[in-house]
């Protein structure tokens, strides 16, 4: 079996499973934030069961309007906020919360071998840390909530193998949109995306999550990596129970085997309106910018803004240019803080945000207007995503979001940095 198949297996208490089997699977943890949750509340109050299956394993998460934007997203927290504390579930208040999946992770609520599903589709992050975990609607969330299971369709593995290495300021970002733009938005479509090879095993975790992320842009199921020593190191400070790792067999079977030479890969970038319309960044041509999001689920965590840090230091936005950087969790941007890296952004000319999805999908501190422009780390470029549906957004790692800050244009950070 691949490693997917063998959580599923684990989870549903079967010695083995095949792609196209429906099982009912047990659950290590169920997700949902101020947007998905409010409809799970609802669904789950005409269950009529009363409590969820298990409050340590159920976990809410205010942070696409939060704090608060307007009366309607307050609403929303307040229904969420009043259900975690009658339920005493795992819940983050403002202030010590952050964006979903960088806060899971990093508080050790997600380990490998776990069997994960979120009302969010970019659940599909934690895939980095070797579990299986994928978004589901608030209704199938809402019975998540009150049973503990699931049921799935064991999905077909696609191995990627990425050979070689990197070359400058080349990083998951960058490998997963050069994917996306190979295989499509449905090139995975109801797919389990394994990554691997040599260039897989070279990445910071932080990156892993970057690609695991996007998986669901080429229309996956999940996006998984084997467990190494980097996964051990991340999870081992924090993890507070035990965990189980599986790793796929020598000769399992996948549907397909796609490889790639990631040293002839440059810094992508993804043009309006889709996450699959991908240039490299040396033939974008003269293409001027409004705004630049250094942040989200996709690119909000330590490492992204060392990156951008990197280019920016001594440099200023252009004028006219916003430049927003938003830390995914409290705690990336208290460990910015100590490295000075915030104190490398507002010198720039950035603005720095309190953990939030906010632009990414059109929700506050940053929404675009009729003709603007925006460079980000983000994860989508649809039509109308970050804003106006006359706006367009360009999806880049941290670095070539940083030196488009810097130049007022889709930019290389080779054009200002070294």
């Amino acid at each position: 079996m691949t490693l997917a198949e063998k959580i599923l297996a684990a989870h549903a208490n079967r010695p083995m499973v095949s792609p196209g089997e429906f099982l009912n699977v047990k659950l290590d943890l169920v997700l949902a934030n101020d947007i998905t949750a409010p409809l799970a509340i609802k669904e789950f109050a005409r269950l009529g069961v009363g409590k969820v299956f298990d409050p340590r394993k159920v976990v809410m998460v205010p942070d696409h309007f939060c704090p608060n934007k307007d009366i309607p997203s307050a609403e929303q927290a307040k229904l969420m906020r009043e259900f975690a504390r009658e339920q005493g579930i795992v819940y983050f208040e403002v202030g010590k919360m952050g964006i979903e999946h960088v806060l899971l992770p990093e508080q050790g609520l997600v380990l490998p071998g776990d069997m994960v599903v979120g009302a969010d589709s970019h659940t599909c992050t934690y895939g980095a840390l070797g579990a299986f975990a994928t978004g589901m609607g608030s209704t199938d969330i809402a019975v998540a909530m009150a049973t503990g299971e699931i049921w799935v369709k064991v999905p077909p593995t696609i191995k990627f193998v990425y050979h070689g290495r990197l070359k400058k300021w080349v990083g998951g970002k960058d490998l997963i949109l050069y994917t996306i733009g190979d295989i499509g938005v449905d090139g995975a479509l109801y797919s389990v995306m394994e990554f691997c090879g040599e260039a897989i095993d070279s990445l910071p975790m932080d990156d892993r999550f970057t690609m695991a992320n996007m998986a669901i842009e080429a229309g996956a199921k999940a996006g998984i990596f084997a467990v190494d020593s980097k996964t051990l190191k991340y999870v081992r400070s924090r993890a507070h129970r035990p965990f189980t790792i599986y790793r796929s067999d020598g000769d399992a079977e996948y549907v397909r085997v796609i490889e790639y030479d990631v040293s002839r890969i440059e810094p992508q970038v993804a043009f309006p309106h889709l996450p699959s319309n991908v240039k490299p960044v040396s033939i974008v041509g003269e293409v001027r910018i409004d705004q630049v999001v250094i942040g989200s689920c996709t690119n909000g965590r330590l490492g992204d803004l060392r990156l951008a840090a990197k280019v920016l230091k001594g440099r200023k936005v252009n004028d006219n240019v916003r430049c927003i950087v938003i830390p995914g969790t409290q705690q990336v941007y208290l460990d910015a803080l100590r490295e000075g890296l915030v104190e490398i952004f507002v010198r720039a000319g950035a603005v720095v945000s309190t953990p939030t999805c906010g632009p990414c999908l059109g929700g506050y501190m940053g929404v675009l207007a009729a003709g603007e422009r925006c460079v980000s780390t983000t994860n989508r470029n649809f039509i109308g995503r970050m804003g106006s549906p006359q706006s367009e957004v360009y999806l880049v790692n941290p670095a070539v979001a940083a030196a488009s800050a810097v130049l007022g244009r889709i930019a290389s950070p080779t054009e200002i940095a070294y």
